[in-house]
């Protein structure tokens, strides 16, 4: 008899190479490698080639993908008309996933495309997203669009062109950390659904989109925008307690708050606290760090629940002084090389996923009645 899994919990749908999440040890792995190993230590780009080729680069392979994806950043001209005049008051994760499918009628149609060509696509895709995100956020507050340029990191060439100047290089690193925690978690949400589209041998921008898509749910990637909000709602540290009691008693959730599959803390939370201690102190500002500790204080000790990823991204993304808004686009930036390389592992040996469901509805055997006699 078939066992039904409300959300396909315990499932395994498939086998992959790309990463692990163990959610009972409180750890994550990339292609083998111990997130602990790789953040602060490899950079975003090298994660993207381990990603997409199971192992980490030398400096010519590194050097190689670097070139390869600084070559990539010019958007087509049409892409660019677009995010000029896209609704100013659209939400840039919406843009960002309307842009994307753009970027396919760009591209081949072909649907035999052969590995390096596949490749090729992702890599642009890595290249260009952030492009999309930083361009539309100029055009709707009416400035400018920076020319991209070939000679900045993936993270910093994300900050030029947001902010028009180039960015500290501790800026640069905090930013390039976060890609690199970002980058890959297993079968979520997003990265399933780019792989069911890829499965059925459609495109990679349509499988992209689908995930942004799904990535933009506040289950999802819209967490760390919630989380901010939160803190902005409570307002000043002494207030925290009073807040967290009243949402407890109403069943509210606490955003970047527990874990669907990380049942002690999320391996990524320290590092992101780590930076977002450090920030906050550089800024002079640290009622956000410390309404975040007690937040997290209060709900380990009540629900024995820990911070999540999004918990401390959401205080790094703001100290960096990038809006609210654009917290899940830039998510969506740092695992465009998870989605990618999914849907890349996915094609190597295609399966279309087809799942089976419980019927609950009606009796069968239902008796059609003319419409004037019911």
């Amino acid at each position: 008899m078939a066992v039904v899994s409300k959300g396909l919990e315990g499932i395994i749908a498939a086998e992959t190479q790309l990463g692990e999440v163990k959610g009972q040890e409180g750890r994550l792995y990339y292609c083998g490698y111990d997130i602990n190993e790789l953040a602060g230590k490899a950079s975003y780009e090298e994660v993207v080639y381990l990603l997409y080729h199971q192992r980490l680069p030398n400096r010519a392979e590194l050097d190689q993908l670097t070139t390869a994806l600084r070559a990539e950043r010019e958007l087509p001209e049409g892409v660019i008309q677009y995010l000029k005049t896209a609704p100013k008051k659209a939400r840039p994760i919406d843009v960002m996933r309307t842009a994307v499918s753009m970027l396919g009628c760009y591209d081949t149609d072909r649907h035999d495309l052969s590995v390096s060509e596949n490749l090729a696509t992702a890599i642009k895709l890595v290249s260009q997203i952030s492009i999309i995100a930083a361009y539309f956020h100029r055009s709707r507050q009416g400035l400018d669009l920076p020319p991209v340029r070939k000679d900045l990191s993936e993270a910093a060439h994300f900050l030029y062109l947001m902010n028009g100047e180039e960015p500290s290089k501790e800026a640069e690193q905090t930013l390039d950390v976060a890609y690199v925690l970002h980058a890959e978690h297993g079968f979520n949400a997003s990265t399933f659904t780019a792989r069911v589209v890829a499965s059925t041998l459609s495109d990679m921008y349509s499988a992209i989109s689908a995930a942004i898509g799904a990535l933009k749910g506040p289950l999802h990637g819209g967490a760390n925008e919630g989380v901010i909000h939160m803190l902005e709602e409570i307002g000043s540290p002494d207030k925290v307690d009073a807040w967290v009691a009243d949402a407890l008693a109403q069943k509210r959730k606490i955003m970047g708050i527990g874990h669907r599959v990380y049942k002690v803390l999320d391996p990524r939370a320290p590092h992101l606290r780590e930076m977002a201690i450090s920030l906050t102190k550089q800024l002079g500002e640290p009622k956000w760090i410390q309404m975040s500790e007690r937040i997290a204080e209060i709900m380990r000790e009540e629900k024995n629940l820990n911070a999540n990823v999004d918990f401390y991204s959401a205080t790094v993304y703001y100290s960096l002084g990038i809006p609210t808004d654009l917290f899940t686009p830039i998510f969506a930036i740092a695992r465009m090389s998870g989605w990618t390389a999914h849907v890349l592992e996915q094609w190597s040996d295609n399966r279309l996923f087809r799942p089976l469901s419980e019927y609950v509805g009606r009796p069968f055997g239902q008796k059609f009645v003319p419409i004037d006699q019911r």
